[in-house]
This record gives C-alpha cells, structure tokens and sequence, in this order.
C-alpha cells in the first residue's frame, strides 16, 4: 500500500504534467513503482556519415525484462522528428532503421523518477525545447517511403556520449521504468 505523500506526489506530477506545467525538477518529483526494478536501455553503436549516429541496445539490453536498476541515474535518449531523409551511405534496415530526426541525451536522471511515459517527454521538452520526447526502440524506419517499423537500434543526426547507456522507452513491452 502506497504511503500518502507517495498518492499526493503522484497525483501532482500527473496534475502538472496533464496542464503542461512541467518544470525538469517536477517532471522527475515523483518516484515510479517498477515492478522489476529494472527498466532497458541503449548506447551509441556507431559514428555514421554526416553528423549520424546508431543507437541501440547492444548485447547488454534488455527489451523484454529491463536491464539496468532504475534507481540508477541514467540520462534520456530524446528524440525530435523533423522528417529528415537519411544521408548518403545509411541504408535503413528492420535492425537499424532511420528515425528521421536528431537524437540528443540529457543529463542523468533516477529512473524511479520516471513516472509515465509523458513525465519523460516531459524531460525531453524541457531540455530541449518543443517536439522533443524520449526515443523509443521501434523509432527507426525502413522499406518504401520509411513505412515500415522496426527495432533494436536506428540511425539519426545528433551526437550522444560514447559509453553511457541511455534510458529509452518500448511501446510493446513492461522495460520501461514506468512499468
């Protein structure tokens, strides 16, 4: 049974989330109740062609269960779609799509402190401005017109930390540090 400052302070991030009211420090108020205890994660894979990089789990995620403790204080991989055509030299591919956009990672931040799936956009936005949220695994996009969705990492612009696992959302799956 949830204590009452815990149903108050989920209540209020959720009331200041529902009004757009979200500061970075209120987004993050609230501790998530992680069934597991772990939630996954992702890294940069590699330096593409003009100012790309690969995200993607790598041999240590987890998409199913989670992989990293989510009391560990981990940065956000964001991500703001602007309907970019993919560089000369990446061919997107079901394993490693094309987000169509720019990626970027905020600072660390407990995964406890990701409540929900808007709470982490939330973060996003706030760190990087309007239309970012948090990258999520079927983000990469393949085939004809990059209709189709695929998984497990994809290519976008930006620059990201090398050797630092990032958190990153998955639609179809309890690995997120909501869950």
């Amino acid at each position: 049974m949830r204590s009452s400052k815990t149903v108050l302070a989920l209540g209020a991030a959720a009331l200041a989330v529902a009004g757009g009211m979200t500061t970075p420090a209120a987004a993050a108020a609230a501790p998530s109740v992680n069934a597991n205890g772990k939630a996954m994660t992702w890294t940069l894979l590699a330096d593409g062609p003009s100012g790309t990089v690969q995200v993607g789990g790598g041999p240590l995620s987890n998409a199913y269960q989670g992989d990293t403790a989510t009391t560990t204080a981990l940065p956000l991989l964001c991500l703001r779609i602007d309907g970019r055509p993919a560089p000369a030299g990446i061919t997107p591919g079901f394993y490693a799509g094309w987000a169509r956009g720019t990626v970027a990672a905020t600072g660390p931040i407990r995964g406890t402190r990701l409540t929900g799936r808007a709470v982490a956009d939330a973060v996003c936005a706030n760190n990087f401005g309007a239309g970012w949220r948090m990258a999520e695994f079927h983000d990469g996009k393949y085939g004809p017109d990059l209709q189709n969705s695929g998984g497990w990492s994809f290519w976008a612009y930006g620059d990201v930390p090398l050797g630092t696992r990032f958190w990153t959302a998955i639609d179809d799956q309890p690995a997120n540090p909501w869950n």
